[in-house]
Order: structure tokens, then sequence, then C-alpha cells
């Protein structure tokens, strides 16, 4: 059944198909397929634009070409050959670029720190039909830190970062925000939400509230100036991070709280 194609992210369509019939349909066309209820998507409100950087393909040796990027949905996924969940998450990648071949672009950027040449390897064994790049930590930084992989970053066809999950992604819900963005069908829930750093960490700036800092006591000027310095002072973990998007990040890390709070203290005693 040929499903309509809709002008908007915020759309409800009314079929759909377990996870296990999609992944038996991988070898259907895209508007062939219905699936997605119960499937919640959300986008940031405060989109960022995707980094420019130079790569090298090393399954090809050839340099790779964000320019043949516009107009397609692009998955940036951190990565690295030691790394389970990462190989766990691969065989997924390789379905949706297969089965999303004309509305996406995946590039695998791995950091491992050994030769290419291993990477190159593991790239061929695992039969990945998308480019593969090493990376270092300055594009890490443009990113800003992978603390850990895997990482996915979600790019709009406008070239804009509208998501980033940290883990291992669920297919499913990776397939609906690149049916959304592509303004493919979709059954799945697409929202649109405020966001002050949950959602990707540079955003952290419209944040008004930080895991484990108190801003009792403040006067409005006190709380500007502590919410500017936590956005722009770096947390000393290694995490790469703001202390504010460390906290919003990893509201467990140990480093970056007593660093906040002392940060908050001595504001708090300025007249």
């Amino acid at each position: 059944m040929k499903a309509a194609l809709f002008a908007a992210l915020t759309l409800v369509g009314a079929a759909a198909c377990s996870d296990t019939q999609a992944r038996q349909s991988s070898s259907k066309a895209p508007d062939e397929l219905v699936p997605g209820t119960g499937v919640k998507v959300v986008f940031s409100d405060h989109p960022l634009p995707m980094p420019v950087f130079k790569l090298t393909d090393v399954t090809t040796g050839q340099p790779i070409d964000q320019s043949k990027w516009k107009g397609k949905v692009v998955l940036l996924n951190f990565w690295a050959t030691w790394c389970g969940p990462c190989r766990m998450e691969i065989p997924d990648l390789i379905k949706l670029q297969d089965r999303y071949r004309d509305q996406l672009v995946v590039v695998g950027l791995s950091i491992d720190e050994g030769p290419a040449d291993g990477v190159k390897a593991f790239a061929a064994a695992e039969k990945i039909n998308y480019p593969v790049a090493i990376v270092d930590k300055e594009i890490e930084k443009m990113f800003g830190g992978i603390n850990s992989v895997p990482s996915t970053f979600v790019v709009n066809p406008e070239g804009q970062i509208v998501q980033r999950h940290v883990g291992l992604l669920r297919a499913n819900v990776t397939e609906h925000e690149v049916r959304a963005l592509s303004k493919l069908s979709t059954a799945a829930t697409v929202s649109v939400v405020e966001d002050k750093g949950q959602v990707l960490k540079a955003n952290t700036a419209y944040a008004t509230e930080i895991p484990g800092i108190s801003f009792e006591g403040l006067t409005p000027a006190q709380k500007g100036e502590a919410l500017k310095r936590l956005n722009t002072e770096m947390c000393t973990c290694g995490c790469g991070s703001t202390l504010a998007g460390c906290r919003i990040d990893d509201s467990a890390c140990e480093i970056s709280l007593p660093i906040a709070k002392k940060l908050g203290e001595e504001i708090r005693k300025k007249k």
C-alpha cells in the first residue's frame, strides 16, 4: 500500500506493524512501510548547526564530501571497534542505510586510537555500507566532547543537529526520526521540546535549573552570573563539557558538583 507523504514533522499515521514486521520488511521501499505506533520521537527546539570538518573514509581512502549530505538526514555515529554496544547497533545502522538510501546518510566516526587498517578491516568484516572515518579530539570537541560511545547525533536535511543519543540506539525510534525528518509517513508521535540541555548539551545556556545546584537566596543578577559561569567554565573531570553541561549530562559526576557549588558560594558572598 502506498503511503502519503506529509509536509510537517508532527504527524500521526493510522496504520502500524510490529518491530519484527518492520525488520522483515527491510527490502521494501520507504514509502511502502507504515510502522510507528507507540513510538515517541523528540527533537530540540534549539537545533544547532552541524560542524564542518574534514574526514577521510578509511574504506576508500577518499575524502568525505559533506556537501553531498545536503537535503538528507544524517546520523553521525561516534563508535569504537572495542565497544560492545557499538558493535550491537551496527547491523541496525546498516539496515537503515540500505532501507533509506535516498533519504539518509549514516557516517561512522571511530574514536579508535589504533591503526586505521584495523578499523578498515572491521568495517569490511561487518559489511558496513556507509562511510567510516577516524576522528580526533578536536572533532570530538566540536560536538561538546564525546565521553561515552556509542553517541549518535541526528541531523535534519537543513544541516542542523536536532537530537543526540548516548548509548545503544533503539532502532525503531531512530527509524522514525529519519522518517519524520524526511517527511515520510509515520504513526510515531513526533514532538519538539523546549531544550535546556537535556537534548543537546550545548543548549545548557538555556537552562535555568542545574542538577544538584541551588540558586536559593541569590538575587536575579547573582543567578544570572552563576548561570553564565556554569555555562562557560569547563568541568575538570575530562568530559569536555562546561560545568552546566556535565551536571545535566551526568548528574552523578563527583567532580563537577563541588566545583559548581563553590562557584555558587563565591557569587553568593559578593555584595
